[in-house]
């Protein structure tokens, strides 16, 4: 049904199928879209592209998502716009210092809670994810969208669908800083031995590991932040 997509902003195409599909009447108000990983399978992408898909195509109005049933095609008469927290964040030139605060708050006790709640099923993802990385040095898309789904898999491990929708929340922030600190030399590696830590500390089902490990994988990327040779903060 859907062709693969290949762009620098996989979800915007991603968003024009859809919205084509829904013109076109292959989708109707009430329909539900596939799972999000049989989405992403499809359109060739990674499932935090397909999430950003799904969070502009409700932005837009055109679909609803339901925690535990699905995402639905809407009637377009309860069309609202959701401003998002990436987008507010934006506004300021202080964004990415901000960011780094509330990574800093969050992601350590996330990690210490995927050690106890992580099924075999989410700790194969960070695996699938840990290794897209090692093969994905020469490539900074690949290997950016396999880093936020390492970092998805963490969120959804953690088994709270407010800290989902939060993590979700500042995606497109966490992609342009990754972009950032690919360009400072070392900087992938470095992160990559940090994701090692952090999977091998949810493996061996240590909390305190895993906290320790993602306090220093977000020290080390706030100091590559500040190497990039883009840096917005």
């Amino acid at each position: 049904m859907y062709k693969i997509v290949r762009s620098s902003r996989l979800y915007e195409q991603i968003v024009q199928q859809v919205e084509e599909s829904i013109h076109k009447g292959a989708l109707k108000a009430g329909d539900q879209l596939p799972p999000e990983r049989e989405l992403a399978e499809q359109f060739g992408v990674s499932r935090t592209a397909v999430r950003e898909a799904v969070k502009a195509l409700r932005e837009k109005g055109l679909v609803e998502a339901y925690p535990g049933r699905g995402t639905f095609i809407t009637d377009g008469s309860s069309y609202t716009i959701r401003q998002s927290l990436d987008r507010m964040m934006r506004s300021g030139h202080e964004g990415f210092t901000s960011l780094a605060e509330v990574r800093e708050i969050l992601e350590p006790e996330i990690a210490a809670l995927a050690t106890t709640r992580a099924g075999e099923e989410d700790i194969a993802a960070m695996r699938e994810q840990v290794a897209a990385m090692d093969a994905a040095k020469g490539d900074p898309e690949a290997y950016i969208e396999a880093d936020l789904d390492f970092h998805l898999a963490l969120a959804e491990a953690a088994d709270n669908a407010i800290i989902l929708s939060l993590i979700d929340s500042i995606v497109g922030l966490l992609r342009e800083q990754r972009m950032g600190i690919f360009q400072v030399d070392g900087g992938p590696e470095r992160g990559q031995y940090h994701h090692k830590r952090i999977l091998e500390a949810i493996e061996h089902r240590d909390p305190v590991g895993a906290r320790e490990a993602m306090k220093a994988h977000l020290k080390q990327v706030r100091e590559d932040s500040r190497r990039a040779p883009s840096r917005q903060d």
